[in-house]
């Protein structure tokens, strides 16, 4: 996938709505990236959501929330992720100077926090720095809402994982499964 719209058409033929909500001056663009799927009633329901902010640096991407809201077992779940993931990094590479994104692998639970920590490096990230208690970590706690492991990943190695993740190899998509064939 090469753009923001063949993104789309991707998650289109799959029964997925993408849409990138961005707002602000260039200086500082807040970013909301949305997965919907279609329900039983027909109407859209939001199966996931990013958001962050852009500032026009490298390292100027800050991704700060993160929701997937799919059943487990549902074939959506895998793609979800994924679609939001490769949006972002589209977007950051299309239309800003961001190269690099940076997040916090917060540490609400210990548990949680291992499991954040393992996906977001499969998608590529790296540790930065632990924020903890200390006086020192208190204004980067401030901006990102709590303690845990900092990490910064390369938004164009990100995007190359989530399109192997997606079953993108060399740009080029493979087809969608069609209804009623195994493996959809």
């Amino acid at each position: 996938m090469r753009s923001l719209a063949e993104l789309e058409a991707w998650g289109a033929s799959r029964g997925l709505l993408l849409r990138l909500q961005v707002s602000g001056p260039a200086a500082l663009r807040g970013l909301r990236v949305g997965v919907a799927g279609y329900g039983a009633d027909a109407a859209p329901q939001l199966l996931g959501e990013l958001k962050g902010l852009a500032i026009p640096l490298p390292d100027g991407l800050h991704l700060d929330t993160l929701r997937i809201q799919v059943p487990r077992g549902d074939l959506a779940a895998a793609l979800v992720g994924p679609l939001i993931w490769a949006a972002t990094f589209t977007w950051a590479l299309e239309h800003t100077p961001c190269r690099r994104a940076e997040l916090l692998a917060i540490r609400d639970d210990e548990h949680q926090h291992r499991r954040l920590v393992r996906y977001f490096r499969r998608l590529g990230f790296e540790p930065l720095r632990e924020l903890g208690a200390g006086v020192l970590d208190l204004p980067q706690r401030l901006i990102w809402g709590g303690s845990g492991l900092l990490m910064r990943g390369e938004c164009a190695e990100g995007l190359r994982r989530c399109e192997r993740s997606l079953g993108v190899i060399d740009g080029a998509a493979v087809p969608a499964a069609q209804p009623g064939s195994r493996g959809a």
